[in-house]
C-alpha cells in the first residue's frame, strides 16, 4: 500500500495555524505549551528550507512525539480549571473554541508523525533500532 504524498509546507502550516487558535484564549495554557509547540514549528520550517538535510526532517518527528506527550499532560492538568474559571465568563465559547483546536491539534499529531517519518525515509534516513542481541 502506497503512502499518499503530503507536503511538509502543510503539516507546517495546518499544526501552525492549531496552534495560534489553541492560543487565543489568554491565560489557560502554560508557557510550555507556546515553547515547545512554536520550536518545533521552527524545526518544521527548518525541514522545509533544507529539503535534503535528514537531521531536520528527524528532530521535526521527534519534536513532534515530545509535543504529543507533553500536550497529553498540558490539557490534562490545565483544561478542567480553565473550563471552570470560563464557565461564568463571557469569553466561555471562545475557550471551548481555543480547547477545540488545542485538541484537533493533538488528534492529527500522530498521523503528522506518520507521514514526516515516511517524508525521514524518503531523505535517506535510516531506522537502527535494536532492542537486544540476535543469534
Amino acid at each position: 500500500m502506497e503512502v499518499p504524498a503530503l507536503n511538509l509546507k502543510a503539516i507546517v502550516f495546518v499544526h501552525w495555524l492549531l496552534t495560534i487558535f489553541a492560543c487565543i484564549f489568554p491565560g489557560w495554557l502554560p508557557g510550555a505549551y507556546y515553547l515547545s509547540n512554536f520550536s518545533v514549528l521552527a524545526m518544521g520550517v527548518w525541514a522545509v528550507a533544507q529539503r535534503d538535510s535528514v537531521d531536520s526532517i528527524f528532530m521535526f518527528m521527534v519534536g513532534m512525539v515530545v509535543t504529543i506527550v507533553l500536550d497529553i499532560l498540558l490539557l490534562a492538568l490545565f483544561y478542567a480549571g480553565a473550563e471552570q474559571g470560563s464557565e461564568k465568563s463571557s469569553l466561555r465559547d471562545l475557550f471551548r473554541f481555543s480547547g477545540g483546536m488545542a485538541i484537533l491539534s493533538l488528534i492529527l499529531k500522530p498521523l503528522s508523525c506518520f507521514f514526516t517519518y515516511h517524508m525521514y525515509l524518503e531523505r535517506g534516513g535510516e531506522c537502527n533500532l535494536n532492542l537486544g542481541r540476535t543469534p
